[in-house]
């Protein structure tokens, strides 16, 4: 077909092309056209093909592996859904809080009152977890001691921005500082009555103290030791202070176990006391990433959530009654975490969807304590009832067990930096560090 439509346009054109006649024009055509197809056949037999992929296309190629977490960020809901997330005082476009994947039939939520301002009534359905004994007890980390001066009985500790540790001698009624290189050791006397409870390092940089014996805020600083007093109001009389703790603007939050909270402005020395949902019982508290704080009352069995803005306190209720919160610590997607005394469970809130779940620590009789958030949103507790410090994976929701060195210990607080966890061992008089 080729070589015919070929002879037709030249036949058309003039019959003559270089003297040849048109027979012989018509099979040097024939020869040629055979010659090129020819040519044309070995070459697309022997020539490698390629091919062109666009860049996404060929990342495509491979199957992506799967997410190792199996933490899942919330969706936003579509706006004409039916079901629409219950507005909170933490509801933040910014902040995104996962969705903890559990190995047990998740529960349904729970929804307010039609016309109430209370919580989500909680699900009866508590997840509990036993733990691996094989992981428990593999690959322990080595726990290093700090022995303290005698009676000095440490209740919390606060590590320092340049590598020391502060902690609180309630014994002795000073406030202490450990080099962990040296193991060498400092006390600050704080004042005739001083008891200090907690401890914790400021955006100076300097330990901000709770002392219940003198009922004031204390502050030292870190160089020239200088101790400075805040006193409660004098209408605020044995509060029995607690723990305090900094929100995002640089105002001292604190608890009194007596049935009160407050804040302290520390540049100006302003300081306001509010009192306590269902009275005595605040103890541990915390402030979320997004500025919310939060505190857990042991007397009173739940979850305080504060309003920075007005100091007003916001009841949350835990799913087991009576269960005796004692401290409060938030992760790094805002989601609080709660230890359970009476209990002896861990519980995380979340602020977002108005949640809970808990678990319960391994043992036959725990007893939760102290509970602190690590970098890697790893949650560590202490466990009176097996003088043990435990540590749970929220995404495997297992717990590694890890036996005190003290005995008992008596781990009241529990803080850490990047690396590294802090145990105050207080009935052993001595401070406990974990390497992870």
């Amino acid at each position: 077909m080729v070589v015919g439509t070929l002879g037709r346009q030249i036949n058309e054109k003039g019959g003559l092309i270089g003297g040849y006649s048109d027979s012989r024009l018509a099979v040097s055509l024939f020869l040629g056209s055979l010659a090129f197809l020819v040519l044309v056949a070995c070459s697309e037999s022997t020539a490698p093909t390629a091919i062109s992929v666009p860049l996404d296309a060929a990342a495509n190629l491979v199957p992506a592996r799967e997410p190792l977490a199996t933490l899942a960020p919330i969706s936003e809901p579509d706006a004409s859904s039916k079901t629409q997330p219950v507005p909170t005082a933490d509801n933040n476009p910014t902040l995104s809080v996962p969705t903890l994947t559990s190995k047990v039939a998740e529960r349904s939520a729970s929804t307010r009152p039609e016309g109430s301002d209370a919580q989500p009534e909680p699900a009866a359905e508590i997840a509990t977890t036993v733990p691996d004994p094989a992981r428990a007890t593999a690959s322990q980390p080595v726990l290093k001691a700090f022995p303290l001066p005698a009676g000095s009985r440490p209740h919390d500790v606060a590590p320092a921005l340049e590598g020391g540790v502060w902690y609180t001698a309630q014994g002795s009624g000073e406030l202490g500082w450990l080099n962990p290189e040296t193991g060498e050791t400092r006390h600050t006397p704080l004042g005739a009555r001083s008891r200090p409870h907690g401890v914790i390092v400021g955006p100076d940089g300097a330990p901000w103290v709770t002392d219940s014996g003198l009922n004031a805020i204390v502050h030292v600083d870190p160089e020239s030791l200088r101790v400075d007093v805040f006193p409660l109001p004098p209408d605020r009389p044995n509060s029995n202070l607690n723990t305090a703790t900094f929100d995002k603007n640089g105002v001292l939050w604190f608890t009194g176990q007596g049935g009160v909270y407050g804040r302290l402005e520390p540049v100006t020395g302003d300081m306001e006391v509010f009192d306590a949902p269902r009275g005595r019982g605040p103890y541990g508290i915390a402030a979320s990433p997004n500025g919310v704080v939060y505190y857990a009352s042991l007397a009173g069995s739940y979850v305080g959530r504060i309003d920075p803005k007005t100091g007003e306190a916001t009841v949350l209720n835990l799913p087991t009654p009576n269960q005796g919160a004692r401290r409060v610590w938030p992760d790094s997607q805002g989601r609080i975490w709660v230890s359970e005394w009476n209990a002896g469970k861990v519980a995380v809130y979340d602020p977002i969807r108005g949640t809970w779940r808990e678990w319960r620590l391994p043992g036959s009789a725990p007893r939760a304590y102290a509970v602190y958030v690590d970098e890697q949103d790893m949650v560590w507790l202490s466990d009176f009832g097996a003088n043990s410090v435990v540590r749970f994976d929220p995404v495997s929701e297992e717990f590694d067990v890890f036996d005190l060195l003290g005995n008992p210990g008596n781990v009241r607080q529990i803080l850490g930096r990047e690396g590294e966890v802090w145990l105050p061992e207080s009935t052993a008089d001595q401070l406990v560090v974990i390497h992870y």
